[in-house]
């Protein structure tokens, strides 16, 4: 099963989008449908961490993966469907398998029309986030990236709160544009070496085949690329208006992943140099973004845009751990990438059940709400709590071993600016929780009886909050794997520079770094 389980966790999905198509279009059939595939594909998933072969690779060798499937495709140009994880994409995949069952039952009730084309496309979209982190041809990789846009462009389209058609246009501009300069890059690439694969793409770079001014053309082509997906401070005009229109189920996967793990694997992976001589300014913006979308998150009205501009705030964080360059700091990112996935899960679906109950997300329309829905109070302040940093919460451990690294290894005035970041969050996410659920109630809701959360609600919600304290508690059963895919990338600038400084020290023997005075 080895051999093709990460075709199954990508097909699966695919099968599941192709019945719910020749199905007649029934709103509960078309969700029972997508559900039983999301879980089934979240299963898979499972496997991977349970039979997950822990490859150490040696001193500046070539990448280790496991689970790898590597099929020629297409002869010319040479296309392999060539797949494989590490630590680093490991729990990225898994992430993503148990936010589709999360997505099926947030919209088992809200989604009303069109039913077959929402559950058909959300497994699409499914598909598409798998592959980004799967795929190890860069072709194979950019199909899968331009795939993961479309269906989020059309269902915010036809499924926003008001403004849904611009605010999808918005969205597909910002993160499509960038994309064209990522293809040219990967073609110039494929024109200079005859190969789309990663692993030979780093060996090429690394023995210094390929010229420098180019290469950082290409550096900077894939950095615009991904930071738009992240997104990055200046980059960051489509957020907004994306959560406050998108779907429950399509908003808890837009930010944050793709972008994260792209920077990683194929921005610090790829370029080495480029990527440090970027990281000056990265490192600033992100420390400034922090700032700036928890200022902004502090001053909003809207739930939904409170969410957002709070969501780059936090995703600040691990961009600025990224380019920080340690190890605590790439640890800290990925694992703050995890915990966005499942908080941002968590609050999207409990804001969503607010809206569906009261028809607003005005903030100033709530207050009181406490004592009607106990349980959704009972959550909601769980979640926020995890999103601000409490310890023995997981939201805290990513953004102390990114704080901590930033202050000893790159900046002490950068990690100070983060760190005001950490309180103005507590300060937005509790004026949020105290102006929704405490204090008087609110007279546009005395006159709805309003509804606690029901059976399935709690179902979707309350595993995720379990899931916030055991990764607060046990952070190193996903560390350590983490650590794993990371050693690598964050060892690789040190070989790159060690080459460029003493190039007759070293030679490449099969894609391995040797040091001539013995050491590998």
């Amino acid at each position: 099963m080895d051999n093709i389980i990460l075709t199954q966790i990508l097909v699966t999905p695919l099968v599941g989008a192709l019945l719910i198509a020749l199905l007649p279009d029934r709103r509960k059939l078309s969700a029972g449908v997508a559900l039983t595939f999301a879980l089934l594909t979240f299963f898979f998933t499972l496997h991977l961490p349970a039979h997950f072969n822990d490859v150490h690779p040696g001193f500046g060798g070539a990448p280790a993966f496991s689970f790898v499937q590597d099929i020629p495709w297409i002869s010319s140009p040479n296309i392999h469907y060539h797949v494989g994880i590490d630590g680093l994409s490991l729990w990225l995949v898994v992430l993503t398998g148990l936010l589709a069952p999360v997505g099926v039952l947030a919209s088992w009730k809200t989604i009303k029309t069109r039913s077959k084309v929402f559950y058909s496309l959300f497994l699409v979209q499914q598909t598409a986030m798998l592959g980004v982190f799967v795929s190890l041809d860069l072709m194979l990789y950019y199909g899968f990236w331009e795939l993961s846009l479309v269906p989020m462009a059309i269902l915010i389209a036809m499924y926003g709160r008001g403004n849904g058609p611009a605010a999808a246009l918005r969205f597909f501009l910002y993160t499509f544009i960038p994309s064209a300069p990522l293809l040219v890059a990967i073609l110039w690439f494929y024109a200079k070496t005859g190969s789309f694969n990663f692993a030979t793409l780093q060996a090429a770079i690394l023995s210094g085949d390929i010229p420098g001014r180019p290469l950082a053309w290409a550096a900077l082509a894939f950095l615009l690329a991904f930071a738009v997906k992240v997104p990055v401070l200046g980059l960051h005009g489509w957020l907004a208006d994306t959560f406050s229109e998108a779907p429950v189920a399509m908003a808890m996967v837009v930010a944050g992943k793709l972008g994260l793990y792209s920077l990683i694997r194929f921005h610090v992976g790829l370029f080495p140099v480029q990527a440090r001589h970027a990281a000056p300014y990265l490192v600033a913006l992100a420390a400034i973004g922090i700032l700036y979308g928890a200022l902004l998150a502090l001053v909003q009205k809207d739930f939904w845009k409170l969410l957002a501009y709070g969501t780059m705030s936090s995703l600040s964080f691990c961009t600025l751990g990224i380019y920080g360059f340690t190890i605590a700091g790439l640890d800290g990112s990925v694992f703050q990438t995890l915990n966005e996935g499942v908080i941002g899960a968590a609050l999207f679906v409990l804001l969503g059940v607010l809206y569906d109950r009261f028809g607003t997300s005005k903030i100033e329309s709530y207050g009181g709400l406490a004592k009607k829905t106990p349980a959704l109070a009972t959550l909601f302040v769980i979640t926020s709590l995890a999103m601000i940093g409490l310890p023995m919460l997981n939201g805290f451990v990513g953004e102390f071993l990114v704080l901590s690294s930033t202050f000893t290894g790159v900046s002490k005035g950068w990690a100070a600016a983060a760190t005001v970041g950490v309180i103005l969050s507590a300060a937005y996410m509790l004026s949020l929780v105290q102006k929704v659920f405490y204090g008087p109630l609110s007279d546009g809701l005395t006159l709805d009886s309003g509804r606690d959360l029901d059976f399935r609600e709690q179902l979707v919600v309350w595993p995720l909050a379990i899931l916030m304290l055991v990764m607060g508690l046990t952070p190193n059963f996903w560390l350590t794997g983490i650590e794993t895919g990371l050693q690598q990338a964050a060892g690789y600038p040190a070989i790159r520079s060690m080459m460029l400084s003493n190039p007759s020290s070293f030679v490449v023997v099969s894609q391995q770094v040797v040091h001539k005075g013995g050491k590998q």
